[in-house]
């Protein structure tokens, strides 16, 4: 016995039911209203499609609380009739119409009849015809759906419908492979550019962050692609068979939702990462079109890496929340209570959350005010290290112990910057008292001198350095004052190099470096003092 394929789906409404275009001609006419979106509780007329092998055939329009039973009553019935109809080689097929009000449609296969369908207002209403009319339809569908359900049936038609099976899949290997090749290429061209250092010009950090994120779209591109094919490709050759459509007509009413949120999500990632390479190029084309040389300009590099980084987060979030209101519309969600309800929700939470908010103004203005940036060495009261991370809410900090510090910004009351346009070393160098103090400038001046004159070092040192004089008596001896101007950052290895040159000199030149001394006197009335106590000069 041969079993008739019945796809039944059921949703509310009184409007007629519109099918979407096909965008594969192997895949099934999907009305809107196929799907497991929420529907609205009050109507109470539903539309059902009556299909065979995953084709409509026709609409039906019954009170909800019964439509279930009138489209058992009808599966039954068309059950019966295709089961004659496929059973006979040459079968006699006569469909006749009975009555005028509410006509009946009869079907005979054969020397059998059976009715199928009794039409009544409600289906008349639903589509605005008249009965004569509905019966004409249903009659010409029923019988163009039963004489190509049989052909289908052939082993003529099922071994051609077979050979595109074969046909596609192998298509769909192939293209598969060629875009495999391609995610490849791309990938490779991903790991070529490398990860960020903070040594790079900043042109060059600017280009290949823009260079990524369009690989990274093309690369996601082509795995979509990849998945799409299969998935494709699956579902045309589930549908090419009869006996198999019904699959079809259920995956793709499964996938719907899962599909339409996954082509948000896509979309979504997408776009944040074209956003991304879209601040990249603007941000680079400002840089070649102003006359500051950012080659030299440190400063300026580190305050629109960091402004670009705030850019991308506020893109992030921005993109992210319009996806989600994207995604929860097409599901069937009404956003605009939604929207109404998160605007009281945050005021709600703006009430609660003061911080949060210090936090951001806060962090807008040292953005603004260029107080420092991502690459500066700052100290916030006890906490001080290099600037890894700055958005608006937090600052975070990397100390010489390797630790990572976090800071609210509305903590960020007084700061240091270590590293704002320049730097400078301060040298504090200690003379015996014993030693010639004018041979010890003069040394230090020309070791000063010929540093700065260095091809190693003179890139580091801005400015002509500065011999301060004697600053101190202390201790250990005489305190020499030496300030060198260096560009951000070079202070300590400008300051470590000198020491090492000045004390290279001094043991040339035969002068010591001081170490501190105490002297202690005793006096005679103390000596025979009963506490024994001794008088000690520092």
């Amino acid at each position: 016995m041969t079993t008739t394929l019945l796809f039944v789906t059921t949703f509310q409404g009184t409007l007629p039911v519109k099918a979407q275009p096909q965008i594969l001609p192997f895949l099934p006419e999907i009305s809107d209203t196929d799907s497991w979106l929420p529907q609205n509780s009050q109507e109470t007329n539903v539309t059902t499609c009556i299909r065979l092998d995953g084709r409509c055939l026709f609409n039906i329009t019954y009170p909800k609380s019964k439509i279930g039973e009138r489209v058992e009553v009808i599966k039954n019935r068309l059950d019966r009739i295709s089961n004659l109809y496929f059973s006979q080689e040459n079968p006699e097929l006569e469909i006749t119409q009975r009555g005028q009000e509410n006509p009946k449609i009869y079907v005979t296969v054969g020397d059998e009849t059976v009715q199928l369908i009794t039409i009544g207002n409600l289906d008349l209403q639903n589509e605005g015809i008249d009965a004569e009319t509905k019966a004409n339809n249903i009659s010409e569908q029923l019988q163009e759906g039963l004489k190509k359900a049989k052909q289908e049936r052939e082993l003529e038609s099922l071994i051609s419908r077979g050979l595109i099976a074969i046909g596609i899949l192998g298509g769909a290997f192939i293209i598969n492979k060629l875009i495999g090749r391609q995610i490849n290429r791309l990938r490779t061209s991903q790991e070529s550019i490398g990860e960020e250092r903070s040594d790079q010009p900043m042109s060059m950090l600017l280009t290949n962050r823009q260079h990524w994120n369009i690989k990274e779209v093309q690369y996601r591109l082509l795995q979509l692609a990849q998945a799409g094919i299969w998935v494709g490709s699956s579902l045309i050759i589930v549908g090419l068979f009869p006996y198999t459509r019904i699959a079809q007509i259920w995956l793709i009413s499964l996938l719907r939702i899962p599909a339409r949120l996954g082509i948000v999500g896509v979309g979504t990632y997408l776009a944040i990462r074209l956003s991304y390479a879209l601040i990249a190029k603007v941000t680079s084309v400002l840089m070649i079109r102003n006359l500051l040389d950012f080659q030299e300009n440190q400063r300026l590099q580190l305050r629109i890496n960091t402004v670009t980084v705030v850019f991308r987060s506020v893109m992030t979030i921005v993109l992210t929340g319009s996806g989600v209101l994207i995604g929860l519309s097409l599901i069937g969600i009404n956003t605009a209570p939604l929207l109404a309800g998160l605007g009281i929700l945050g005021v709600g939470v703006s009430l609660a959350s003061q911080n949060l908010i210090r936090d951001a103004i806060n962090g807008f203005f040292i953005i603004l005010e260029d107080q420092y940036a991502v690459g500066d060495v700052i100290q916030v009261q006890n906490f001080g290290g290099f600037v890894e991370n700055i958005n608006l809410r937090i600052t975070q900090l990397r100390d010489p112990e390797g630790r990572l510090i976090t800071i609210p910004n509305s903590e960020v009351k007084i700061v240091a910057n270590h590293s704002s346009n320049w730097s400078r070393a301060d040298l504090l160098i200690p003379v015996s008292y014993d030693a010639d103090i004018d041979k010890a400038l003069h040394i230090v001046k020309d070791v000063a001198e010929i540093m700065a004159k260095d091809r190693q070092w003179r890139n580091y040192i801005v400015d002509k350095p500065e011999i301060l004089g004697v600053d101190n008596f202390e201790q250990r001896g005489l305190i020499i004052r030496v300030w060198i101007k260096t560009k951000p950052l070079k202070q300590w290895d400008v300051s470590r190099e000198f020491r090492r040159r000045l004390k290279v000199e001094f043991d040339k030149q035969g002068l010591p470096l001081p170490v501190p001394q105490q002297k202690v006197w005793f006096t005679n009335d103390n000596m025979n003092n009963k506490d024994h106590n001794d008088h000690i000069v520092v």
